[in-house]
């Protein structure tokens, strides 16, 4: 059997804008959006700030609101889902080029609204949100913005970034959410992230010239106009303009002023920054609330058991934790199906695993957990996926996510089914071992579960 590899990071320091920005790239895909959204918001808003003056530390603030702006975007998928019977990032990706005026609005909700259901359904449902969108829309921003300002303060940043986070879709004229302020009452990084995001929206779905005359169409109701000034001005740079669209745009973000700033990050920080990462995963879907947390609580005890170091443990429960990363890049409509999937959508959740990998190889301090992570699906019998491994392929740090995610994902509730009592986990887990489960992995797990306290985990599988 393979022992766990050396996860140790090359360094002890670890550019914190190299980690937020690699991240960014799960936001993007849980929002719809193209690759580098997020990175080419940033590149936008820091334009908008210099040329209005802001200060070094005020730079500071709004880079990191720019680049956190979609942290809450997992909490509100689902119940996109339930209201509107349509796929999340298709309609988030969609509701992101609408007009302001009202008919816009009408033909969105006509158009997206059950696309793939029947008419009746379709006309019925639509009644409902042409009856009640403005509360359903409330509810959808209000739990988004308030969800990406608690991320932010747990990844340690400070009230201007969370706040810039929180009044997102604040609009000038007071018609925004999640609490209608106005002009000056609305902080000016979210006035710069908002003006950002729709003129990054409309330049990656149409160009520069459509976005920048979108931005003025908006001035004085959606947007200050000072900033709107401010990106006219700045689009007459050709340089701007090219990056914007360039394949470097990467680095170009990375080398302005406030991401050069090195920060030590300590085990604490890293762990704390992983977790409310794992926060955003689990909150994709109601069927997977806790999740990530429990499946790394599980693996750590399975690695104690097994005697694996304590050093490798804390990289392996890091790898527990984003394991399921890939699974901001599915549809809800696929996770939280009440019933069995397609050939077509079985492929989208296969997916998640490979996204997964690609996610974490580009974020330095994580490289070495992109393969343990995302193989967690793979199978000793070479069955599995995203790369059909073999066994002799599959490293022991794997073998005991894989054997804690199954025990979790069959004790937890599903959309298609209830709870399973801990005995019978056991012995469905049982029928796949040297298959999909570790025989030396399971029988730590029964250990484990042997050794926790009674009431901590019991039948109906509550941990």
């Amino acid at each position: 059997m393979n022992e766990v590899p050396p996860l140790l990071p090359e360094s002890n320091y670890i550019l914190l804008s190299e980690l937020m920005l690699s991240l960014t790239t799960a936001l993007d895909m849980t929002e719809g959006q193209p690759p580098e959204h997020c990175i080419r918001c940033c590149w936008i808003g820091m334009h908008i700030g210099e040329k209005i003056g802001l200060s070094e530390s005020e730079l500071h603030d709004l880079y990191f609101t720019l680049l956190l702006k979609d942290t809450g975007c997992s909490s509100n998928a689902a119940r996109i889902c339930e209201l509107y019977l349509a796929d999340d990032q298709e309609f988030k990706r969609n509701f992101k080029t609408v007009g302001t005026n009202l008919s816009s609005v009408i033909n969105f909700v006509i158009r997206n609204t059950g696309k793939n259901k029947n008419w009746l359904t379709r006309i019925t449902k639509t009644i409902d949100i042409l009856k009640n969108g403005d509360s359903y829309a409330q509810e959808l921003i209000e739990t988004r913005c308030s969800r990406g300002a608690d991320i932010a303060r747990e990844l340690r940043f400070n009230e201007n970034v969370a706040l810039g986070v929180h009044s997102l879709d604040e609009h000038w004229d007071g018609s925004g959410r999640p609490e209608n302020l106005a002009q000056q009452n609305i902080p000016l990084n979210s006035r710069i992230a908002l003006l950002a995001q729709v003129i990054d929206v409309f330049q990656s779905e149409h160009n520069f010239e459509t976005a920048l005359n979108e931005a003025n169409e908006r001035s004085g109701s959606w947007f200050d106009p000072a900033l709107v000034s401010a990106i006219n001005e700045i689009g007459k740079d050709n340089e701007f303009c090219t990056v914007l669209t360039s394949s470097n745009i990467i680095d170009k973000v990375m080398a302005l002023a406030p991401a050069k700033a090195s920060i030590l990050i300590d085990d604490d920080y890293l762990d704390c920054i992983v977790f409310a990462f794992g926060k955003i995963i689990d909150s994709k879907s109601p069927f997977t609330s806790g999740h990530s947390e429990r499946v790394a609580f599980f693996t750590d005890l399975i690695a104690i058991e097994m005697g694996v170091s304590e050093e490798e443990r804390k990289w392996l429960k890091r790898a527990a934790l984003l394991h399921d990363v890939g699974k901001l890049g599915v549809s809800n409509t696929i996770l939280d199906k009440p019933g069995k999937l397609d050939d077509d959508e079985w492929l989208s959740v296969q997916q998640h695993a490979q996204f997964t990998k690609d996610i974490l190889s580009k974020i330095t301090p994580f490289k070495n957990l992109s393969n343990m992570a995302g193989s967690h699906h793979e199978k000793l019998d070479g069955t599995g996926y995203p790369n059909k491994l073999s066994a002799e392929c599959i490293v022991l740090s794997t073998r005991i996510i894989t054997t804690a995610d199954i025990f979790d994902a069959i004790t937890a509730e599903r959309p298609y089914r209830g709870a399973v009592p801990v005995p019978k986990t056991l012995d469905i887990m049982s029928e796949n071992l040297n298959t999909a489960i570790d025989p030396e992995c399971f029988e730590a797990l029964k250990r484990v579960l042997d050794k926790l306290p009674k009431g901590l985990i019991t039948l109906d599988s509550t941990v």
